[in-house]
């Protein structure tokens, strides 16, 4: 690595993030999926019926990745476009029970590659990182 960049946060982070995509991408494309949609299902999971705007600021995806991720997941049977009780001119979308499943086995997924991701450190050193990681996002 060059000198330059060695102690250089946001070099660092960026290198970690392009592995990280990388990794995530070629496990959910394996699994026949991709991260989009468990990002998705995880959100529909928490937070039951939502709009697809509120669905779509809840995980950070811009609109038209929601909209287009949303069709292949009702189409799948995942998830479910269902008339909103409070107002039935509008719907709202909603985890199924199948979408439940699906998000167990991509669960599964996400967990084999945050393990390779994580590998190098050890359990203290994992908790640490993650710690400091989530503070750096969240300023």
């Amino acid at each position: 690595m060059v000198r330059r960049l060695r102690d250089q946060a946001t070099w660092l982070v960026n290198r970690a993030h392009v592995r990280a995509h990388a990794d995530l991408q070629r496990a959910f494309s394996a699994a026949g999926s991709r991260p989009y949609y468990f990002r998705l299902l995880a959100a529909l999971d928490e937070l039951g019926s939502v709009s697809q705007a509120d669905l779509g600021r809840a995980v950070g995806m811009d609109r038209s990745d929601v909209a287009t991720s949303l069709v292949v997941l009702v189409d799948a049977g995942f998830a479910a476009r269902v008339p909103d009780l409070l107002d039935r001119r509008r719907n709202v979308v909603e985890i199924t029970a199948a979408g439940r499943v699906e998000l167990d086995r991509l669960g599964a997924v996400l967990d084999e590659v945050q393990r390779d991701f994580l590998a190098p450190l050890t359990d203290d050193e994992q908790r640490v990182f993650l710690g400091l990681i989530e503070r750096l996002g969240d300023s």
